[in-house]
């Protein structure tokens, strides 16, 4: 697989890296496959940081819609990528990559401050303003910076704290659920919304639901995509709907895409 040990080397750690990939406790056997992947993420990696850089990224917003009076009560700002060879990239496409190489701090920044300058122009435009929710990553809750940064934000866009729908998901929240609580308080009492995404999907503990300062929750698009015919998914949706409720929170059901 190689003439000499530097190269032996790294095409070892590229099958090991495979294995962990897959699932962990397996080998892997270097081929020219794994070699072309590996080189094609480490492409893709250089391509991202210039991204960022490079105005290449852009927000779709996606509507939140009210139920009984299909109102436009609010909406998810969500990244994409104009790579100028590839296309438009979804974030199912480089997310992880950023998580992994160490630039998903400076695309959440990025993020955050293209959601605030949009609403910023919508207000100044006369538009009705709603309030935007901007996924944050596991890394945020570790992040001393964020209050600071955020309200730093809402003073450079002239904006309300209330006009920021923070999203974390589940299992993010549940890794250091005291220390999660205590920043959480800490944007809570700034006046951001904050809403825990994917419930229902990691491990769901109500003791911990009761505690968190959330004002929304969000029922996973697994659970969605059946619940017209009924029986289980429906059972779920209504039961979290429910539980929702009864705790003040605002529900919102993700993937509804039919009347």
């Amino acid at each position: 697989d190689a003439q000499d040990m530097a190269g032996l080397t790294r095409r070892a750690e590229q099958a090991a890296r495979a294995a962990v990939d897959a699932g962990g406790a397996r080998h892997k056997f270097f081929d020219e496959a794994l070699n072309a992947r590996a080189n094609d993420r480490v492409r893709l990696e250089t391509e991202l940081r210039h991204a960022i850089q490079a105005g290449q990224l852009c927000l779709h917003y996606q509507p939140k819609v009210d139920a009984p009076s299909g109102r436009l009560v609010g909406a998810e700002a969500l990244v994409r990528w104009q790579h100028p060879q590839r296309g438009l990239i979804t974030p199912g496409g480089f997310i992880a990559l950023a998580e992994e190489c160490g630039l998903i701090a400076p695309l959440t920044d990025w993020v955050l401050d293209a959601a605030c300058k949009s609403l910023r122009c919508w207000s100044d435009h006369g538009l009705p303003t709603v309030p935007l929710s901007v996924n944050l990553p596991a890394s945020s809750l570790a992040d001393a910076r964020l209050p600071q940064q955020l309200d730093g934000l809402m003073r450079h866009y002239r904006l309300d704290a209330s006009c920021l729908m923070l999203e974390l998901t589940e299992t993010m929240v549940m890794r250091d659920v005291a220390a999660a609580i205590g920043v959480l308080d800490s944007l809570r009492a700034m006046g951001f919304g904050l809403s825990l995404d994917d419930f229902g999907t990691g491990y769901s503990s109500l003791s911990c639901l009761k505690r968190l300062p959330m004002s929304e929750l969000k029922i996973d698009r697994a659970f969605i995509h059946d619940v017209a015919r009924g029986g289980r998914d429906g059972a779920l949706a209504a039961a979290v709907i429910t539980l929702g409720v009864e705790l003040g929170l605002n529900v919102v059901a993700e993937g509804v895409d039919t009347q």
